[in-house]
């Protein structure tokens, strides 16, 4: 589905993200692992359209997404659930979800994306008159991921979706990531938690100073007592 090569990523000057290359098949879960300052969430935002390349491709369902700005690549599928959550604060829960639905191919779905979105997370339903801003950061979580499923995505990006959360609530986004993928949904995802993203990915890559160390199968990353002490710190 996603297939990315060479990616090059630079802030002014300075090059944060060198050669890049991954890939996310269809139906599965692809987490990408590293510490802070890795290059992470750049390249999440440059896949988003938030952060043009300086070289490398980036391909999507055999189309090149270099051209295409982020506004027009949630039409094609592509949702990036933003670290910090970058909810409208002084918005409603439901202005927000409403948001989330802006592309013409959303659009004239708005009522069944809702009525999923309210399933999968009750407490939005209760919440939905409710300003964003007041929420807990349980819950800004579940209304920024709600906000990326309105787009109707057919991939969906989290970065750091556990971020500053307390254990109980790591579990149910964990839940949650694990329920969209058994409906079928094809993701890729960031996460400082390394165990918790292993545990529920097909595959992973490793990010050191911008560049992919090590990628594999989850269970090849766990099981590997030297991987995990040298890149995981586990």
């Amino acid at each position: 589905m996603l297939e990315v090569r060479g990616l090059q990523v630079f802030y002014d000057d300075v090059q944060a993200v060198f050669d890049v290359s991954l890939d996310v098949g269809e139906g599965e879960i692809v987490t990408l692992l590293g510490s802070n300052g890795a290059g992470k969430t750049t390249t999440l935002r440059a896949l988003a359209g938030l952060r043009r390349p300086r070289a490398g491709s980036v391909t999507f369902e055999g189309r090149s997404l270099l051209s295409i700005p982020g506004s027009d690549r949630a039409r094609l599928g592509i949702a990036l659930v933003p670290e910090g959550r970058e909810l409208w604060p002084q918005l409603t829960v439901l202005e927000n979800l409403q948001l989330g639905a802006y592309n013409s191919r959303a659009r004239s779905h708005v009522g069944d994306s809702l009525r999923r979105v309210f399933d999968l997370f009750p407490r939005l339903g209760e919440r939905q008159r409710q300003l964003a801003g007041s929420l807990s950061g349980g819950e800004q979580q579940m209304c920024a991921i709600g906000r990326a499923l309105m787009s109707r995505p057919r991939l969906l990006m989290l970065d750091e979706p556990s971020l500053g959360l307390s254990p109980l609530l790591v579990q149910q986004v964990f839940a949650t990531i694990r329920t969209l993928h058994e409906g079928g949904m094809t993701i890729l995802l960031v996460e400082q938690n390394l165990k918790q993203a292993l545990d529920v990915a097909d595959r992973g890559y490793v990010i050191e100073t911008g560049r992919v160390t090590l990628q594999g199968p989850s269970a090849e990353l766990l099981a590997g007592t030297d991987v995990r002490a040298s890149y995981l710190g586990m």
